[in-house]
């Protein structure tokens, strides 16, 4: 990634909201997405920190369109950008939780409101809920699961698969709203990139380059002088340490959707298996799915995770059946439908899927 490609965004036209401080209000407001919105999402998706310049010549559109939609936007908690260290920079585990009867929208929100658990899906299956958790070593994260999600009030049991390689994830996925063409012109555009978590993190980043990275976790377009103010840094100084996150791949920014609003209405998981000698390969063919948001081999006697957007559930079948086709040595061994996302990547979200309010991670892990 070169400097110049990677430009300070312009300034938005209108103020945003801050979601850390109430939420924002949806009195009266339109909570839809237009072809326009997708279109936008999709670049954004691709490029984050692209200055409304650089998107309006790709989305035939002024800069001063594209600053608005996206104002709508992130002002309604329809989309947002956030920001979080890359997989080889944390241990991460899968966790199912079954709850005990009557506990379970307290053990949700408990959950949810725990920085180190930076996702949560409400679940219809063998188990209630999905966590995705993060932490610095295996000790540590063994006593996350054990002392602290399992002794908490209401929690029934635990079960645990780690996280070993991330053949794609929520950064990598596309709305597909704009052609691959299109997509190529825009700045820091990259294609689904193979990582593999660590048992041990060994992080080379700063205090002042997790202060970056928790402003940019709330409002990844920050201009570079709001990151400075945030670090205690020179604009240019800040400017400098986040392109050298992003060249090192030690920061992913990422554009999220409420994905319901957006015509995905079913998200499922699946726990599969294939052998290990097919299992790369196939990783990294299932992240190229336009369906598939997370594709990632674990621990346990299933060796692959795969979470899948569907436009609703009469897509399953379809979906199903084009892995069997595909995939010919892949078993699936479980289906679980998600109910609701309380959080995800550090965001509270609505019964809509919408942002609401941002939950820090820990400053280091």
């Amino acid at each position: 990634m070169q400097e110049s490609l990677t430009n300070q965004p312009a300034e938005p036209e209108y103020e945003s909201p801050s979601f850390s401080k109430g939420g924002p209000s949806f009195s009266g407001a339109d909570l839809s997405f237009s072809e326009g919105d997708l279109e936008l999402v999709d670049a954004l998706q691709s490029s984050p920190r692209a200055t409304w310049a650089q998107l309006a010549r790709v989305l035939g559109v002024d800069a001063t369109t594209v600053a608005r939609r996206w104002e709508r936007l992130r002002s309604l908690g329809l989309a947002w950008i956030t920001a979080y260290e890359a997989p080889h920079a944390a241990t991460v585990a899968y966790v199912e939780v079954r709850c005990r009867p009557r506990s379970f929208d307290q053990v949700s929100r408990a959950l949810a409101r725990t920085p180190w658990i930076f996702s949560v899906d409400e679940t219809a299956g063998d188990f209630d809920l999905f966590l995705s958790v993060a932490a610095p070593d295996l000790h540590a994260l063994g006593s996350a699961v054990h002392g602290t999600i399992g002794a908490l009030p209401g929690v029934h049991s635990t079960k645990t698969r780690l996280g070993i390689t991330v053949f794609g994830e929520g950064s990598d996925w596309r709305t597909r709203a704009i052609d691959a063409a299109a997509r190529a012109r825009l700045p820091e555009s990259r294609s689904t990139v193979r990582d593999t978590y660590t048992s041990h993190m060994d992080t080379r980043l700063t205090a002042q380059d997790h202060a970056l990275r928790g402003a940019l976790g709330v409002d990844g377009r920050l201009s570079y002088k709001a990151l400075g103010e945030a670090a205690g840094l020179s604009e240019h100084t800040a400017r400098r340490r986040l392109l050298r996150m992003l060249r090192a791949r030690d920061l992913t920014l990422r554009c999220d959707i409420a994905q319901p609003l957006a015509g995905y209405r079913a998200m499922v998981i699946y726990r599969a298996c294939v052998p290990h000698s097919h299992l790369e390969q196939t990783g990294i063919a299932l992240a190229q799915m336009e369906q598939v948001r997370l594709a990632v081999s674990v621990s346990g006697p299933h060796n692959l995770i795969v979470m899948a957007w569907l436009h609703d559930l009469n897509g399953i079948g379809p979906f199903e059946s084009l892995l069997t086709e595909r995939f010919p040595r892949l078993e699936v061994r479980d289906r679980t439908v998600a109910l609701h996302s309380p959080k995800r990547m550090g965001w509270l979200l609505d019964r809509h899927g919408r942002a609401v309010e941002h939950v820090p991670f820990p400053l280091n892990l």
